[in-house]
């Protein structure tokens, strides 16, 4: 009878430590969003495709990618992005120029005649849990109907205001509002609207 009972608590600890392992910590998910201010400048009157974006492959994945040494990170399984990187990227970017440009007419997909496509390849996207993101972006502003294209490189870094990592989405949102600033200054430059250009040029915070 002592060997039975122990055996059923030995199948009983099994039972919980088994139930124990499949209660994980859920996931969180985030993702980023146009920050962008806008100004009393002319709307533009034209329309710009963003895309495509791409991102470094070593943060092209689900998980957050959080730098922890110079030669060294590690994966957050439980805080993911909702949705693939160059996909949110280029989305808050076109969120971003809508509003400085002052037109709706700026989208990610969607648009089958646009003025200027904006492509954007990002060299670094680093992520420094509780204290700052960096952005590095070369990116590229091409007339659909001919003419000169134009290319620029911003790299903006932004402080983590808190502890939680919900901080680091927020963080990477103002520095890709930094990106699209310098993208929307060098479209209305093209598009003539030098002006407008400037206002825009003098409002974008210094980094």
């Amino acid at each position: 009878m002592a060997r039975w009972n122990t055996h059923l608590l030995s199948l009983a600890l099994a039972a919980m430590a088994a139930a124990g392992c499949g209660r994980s910590a859920p996931a969180r998910f985030y993702t980023l969003n146009s920050t962008a201010i806008g100004s009393d400048a002319p709307t533009a009157h034209y329309a710009v495709l963003v895309g495509p974006v791409s991102v470094p492959a070593a943060v092209d994945r689900p998980q957050f990618v959080i730098q922890v040494a110079p030669n060294r990170v590690e994966l957050e399984e439980f805080n993911r992005w909702v949705a693939p990187l160059s996909d949110a990227i280029a989305r808050t970017v076109a969120g971003d120029l809508a509003v400085l440009l002052g037109t709706p007419n700026v989208a990610a997909a969607g648009i089958s005649d646009p003025a200027y496509r904006v492509t954007i390849d990002i060299q670094r996207f680093e992520s420094i849990e509780g204290e700052s993101v960096l952005i590095d972006a070369v990116w590229a502003v091409l007339p659909t109907a001919g003419g000169q294209s134009h290319s620029g490189r911003t790299i903006a870094r932004e402080t983590v205001q808190g502890p939680d990592f919900a901080a680091i989405p927020a963080a990477h949102s103002r520095a890709l509002a930094t990106v699209s600033g310098d993208i929307a200054a060098i479209i209305r430059a093209a598009a003539g609207d030098t002006r407008a250009s400037a206002e825009s040029s003098r409002k974008r915070p210094k980094r």
